[in-house]
Order: structure tokens, then C-alpha cells, then sequence
């Protein structure tokens, strides 16, 4: 696999794909897998509130798939609450091209649809485990709150006011 570099940003594409498509599927299945590796109790996502595929189509919601060259190293999914909120679910990088602002990236690029599509508030649950990606949403802007789900695996729950005058 080629790696990312800060000289040649491009060689990654970010773009919505259906959740079925064969790359969003790899994606979801490492992203699952790695949850299940981390999490000090597994992972079982039919105990989750993970966005099922509906809630991943326009207009309910979209996903994000990163690929460097032709081959599938991330994802990120938005999941429409109301007019106003949405919940940013399914972050995840892939470890060989971790730590060269994928994620962040990702994150950006949801934040951008999601105000498109004016929603005012974006949040998101997070586990403890993933200490990267509490960092992440805290140097994101993103604020804890109250829980306002009964997550399973959730320790953390955020939000970010995406009001221009925010």
C-alpha cells in the first residue's frame, strides 16, 4: 500500500458511496473488527446503535469512503436526526495510514454535508478505548454532553454547534 503523504494530500479520495458497495463493506467489516479487538468487552454491533444501512442513503444519512489508489482506507457516516441535528457514526482510519490527518479530514468533510444540509448540532458517542479518537473530537470543537443515547459502548458523548456564528 502507498502511503499518504503531506506533499501529495491528494492521493486520497473521499467520496459518499452507497453502504453496499463492496468498498463500504470492507471498510464497516475492519471497522468492526478492530471495535471487537479494542473494546475490553468486544464488540457486538447487533447490540449497537449502529446505522444500518437506510440510515446511510440520502436522505436519511451518507457515508463517506476514503481510498488511497483503488483501495479502501477509511470511513465516516452521517445519520440525519431532524432538520436540525445529525450524528456523526462509523469513523474509522486504516491503521497502515493512521496519524497523516485522515480522520480529521473525514470529520471535516461530514461536517461540510451536514451543514449543507443545515443541520445546527452534530454529535457522536465514543468509547473509552479509542483515546485517539476522543482527542480527535475534543480538538475538533466538539464538547461533551450528556449522554443522549443508551449506547452500549459509548463513555463519552459529544457536540458541536455548526451554527455560523458558533
Amino acid at each position: 500500500m502507498a502511503s499518504m503523504s503531506p506533499d501529495r494530500p491528494t492521493e486520497v479520495r473521499v467520496e459518499v458511496c452507497p453502504p453496499d458497495h463492496p468498498d463500504a463493506r470492507t471498510t464497516m467489516s475492519r471497522y468492526a473488527a478492530e471495535l471487537a479487538a479494542r473494546f475490553d468487552t468486544g464488540f457486538d454491533p447487533s447490540r449497537s446503535h449502529v446505522a444500518v444501512d437506510a440510515e446511510l442513503l440520502p436522505p436519511a444519512g451518507l457515508l463517506l469512503v476514503a481510498r488511497l489508489g483503488d483501495e479502501p482506507v477509511g470511513c465516516g457516516a452521517l445519520r440525519f436526526v431532524d432538520d436540525d441535528t445529525a450524528e456523526v457514526k462509523r469513523v474509522w482510519v486504516d491503521p497502515r495510514v493512521r496519524g497523516q490527518g485522515l480522520a480529521r479530514r473525514l470529520l471535516v468533510e461530514l461536517e461540510a454535508h451536514a451543514r449543507d444540509r443545515g443541520v445546527r448540532t452534530l454529535r457522536l458517542e465514543t468509547n473509552e478505548t479509542l483515546r485517539e479518537a476522543v482527542a480527535l473530537y475534543r480538538s475538533s470543537g466538539y464538547d461533551e454532553v450528556e449522554p443522549f443515547n443508551d449506547e452500549p459502548y459509548a463513555h463519552h458523548w459529544f457536540a458541536k454547534d455548526l451554527t455560523p456564528d458558533a
